[in-house]
């Protein structure tokens, strides 16, 4: 018989860098993001290590006690496996922002998922170089790693090169760096791994992945050049990844890894509500907008949030018209503070001032202090109270707040609704986040495969490239085979 083409098996396992497992532990080269709020889950990153993928704990938005409660389960559930925890750029709160990078040394948390960065601080630093040194062998040791998730060149190439000389020297004056580890922090990039983040849920520049990762890469390539590293940069994809056929897209093009973060909100360990993954089964691709972001509100920085069944995004857009148009809340008009306090707060805006001090207090007290002299980071605050709130509604499933409920949300969530219409995993109840990423690697790893057969000259039909879902025992024992 003539030969027609030689094709090879493609595993799972051959999918992304095979460095980013081994530095990391992993079996596959597949991640979860952290959703805020404890969305992304302590049952999230378990079930994650459990399966050999890597899960982050969705730290930010939480209280310390309350991190470092789901830091003391994940620890004894998953002693020895990977997991990591978010660290969020708080630049309204950065108080916040160094007590939770306090917490994680303090804990041996040894991996973060740095989020929302604008630009390097000392806390990211001084994670990553904390316990730096040369081993007996003489190499260089970094006991912690940090994960960068990024969208803009400019942020990415300060996470890809060493750590500005400007920090390690205000780092080297507080005690908090030694002169021979600032040193050593010249021969190491603040983030070996950074995620490119396209067109995602929550904090999102809307980004097209197919653009987005070739510039990271090739970014990625020139600092490589540029700092000669003794161990490889990596560059992940994140955004829009809900598919076999997005993940195998992302694959192709070169991605080291690959992060979901909307289908891992709708699986049933995530820790949101019923009735939210319940809204999210029934979003198409379309029924997402983008809103004001309670972290980031004075800054006019926006996230992405489901439209379809909550009128979340208009009413903080009409919160951030009023922010901008008003010196302080007794400068709103009568009408406008009339509709606030009956249709937004339901409350009167004494109250969620009063609220909003109880919770500054502990969290971060200059910013009440701040407040009381300021009219305007006042009324900011107090907007926030809704923002802040509404996300918590969601994830309690309070039915009288369901209009209000800002569930964060892109365009990957209607595609895996669209793969999964007519399987089981079209029910909410049967979306688990090992079910769902050993199928998007399974179908990946078969997408592959068809389009090698493809490029080798064979006929691929239709149906070949219909990947249904199959149930996690099936999938588990061809995977682990």
């Amino acid at each position: 018989m003539p030969l027609l083409g030689i094709v090879p098996p493609t595993s799972p396992r051959q999918l992304g860098d095979v460095s980013f497992c081994r530095d990391h532990r992993l079996q596959w080269a597949y991640m979860s993001g952290a959703m805020a709020g404890g969305i992304a889950s302590e049952a999230v990153v378990e079930a994650m290590a459990r399966g050999g993928m890597l899960g982050i704990f969705g730290s930010a938005g939480l209280g310390l006690s309350r991190v470092d409660q789901a830091i003391h389960r994940i620890q004894q559930n998953v002693a020895g496996a990977a997991y990591g925890l978010n660290l969020i750029h708080s630049p309204g709160e950065p108080g916040l922002e160094r007590a939770i990078t306090d917490l994680y040394l303090q804990r041996g948390v040894r991996l973060i998922e740095a989020s929302a960065f604008l630009d390097l601080t000392p806390n990211v630093v001084r994670f990553r170089l904390h316990g730096i040194h040369r081993g007996p062998d003489g190499r260089l040791v970094t006991p912690n790693r940090v994960i960068a998730k990024v969208s803009r060149v400019e942020v990415a190439s300060k996470f890809l090169a060493p750590a500005p000389a400007k920090i390690l020297s205000e780092l080297v004056a507080s005690g908090e760096l030694t002169a021979e580890q600032a040193q050593l922090a010249e021969h190491v990039p603040v983030a070996q791994d950074i995620t490119g983040e396209a067109d995602s849920g929550g904090h999102t520049d809307n980004r097209p992945l197919v653009a987005l990762l070739p510039t990271l890469l090739a970014l990625r390539d020139r600092m490589m050049e540029r700092h000669r590293y003794a161990e490889p940069l990596r560059v992940g994809a994140a955004g829009g990844i809900s598919t076999p056929a997005s993940a195998a897209a992302a694959f192709a093009m070169g991605a080291a890894y690959i992060v979901t973060g909307s289908v891992q909100q709708a699986c049933v360990e995530s820790g949101t509500s019923d009735l939210v993954r319940q809204m999210l089964a029934e979003a198409e691709q379309a029924d997402c907008i983008m809103a004001p972001a309670a972290d980031m509100f004075e800054m006019g920085v926006k996230l992405q949030v489901l439209k379809r069944g909550t009128m979340f995004a208009m009413r903080a857009a009409k919160l951030y018209e009023l922010y901008r148009q008003y010196s302080g809340l007794d400068a709103l008009p009568a009408a406008d503070r009339i509709n606030l306090e009956k249709t937004l707060f339901r409350i009167p805006l004494e109250e969620v001032w009063r609220q909003t001090q109880e919770y500054f207090t502990v969290r971060d007290p200059g910013q009440i202090a701040r407040a009381e002299k300021d009219a305007k980071h006042k009324m900011a605050l107090v907007f926030r109270w809704y923002l802040g709130q509404s996300s918590r509604w969601a994830n309690l499933g309070e039915e009288s707040r369901r209009l209000d409920y800002q569930i964060w949300c892109g365009p990957a969530m209607g595609a895996f609704n669209e793969w999964t219409r007519g399987t089981f995993l079209e029910e909410p109840r049967n979306r688990q986040v090992l079910t769902v990423g050993y199928n998007l690697l399974y179908g990946a790893a078969v997408t592959l495969r068809l389009q090698s057969l493809r490029c080798a000259g064979f006929p691929v039909t239709p149906e070949l490239e219909r990947i249904a879902p199959r149930p996690l025992s099936e999938l588990s024992s061809m995977l682990h085979h």
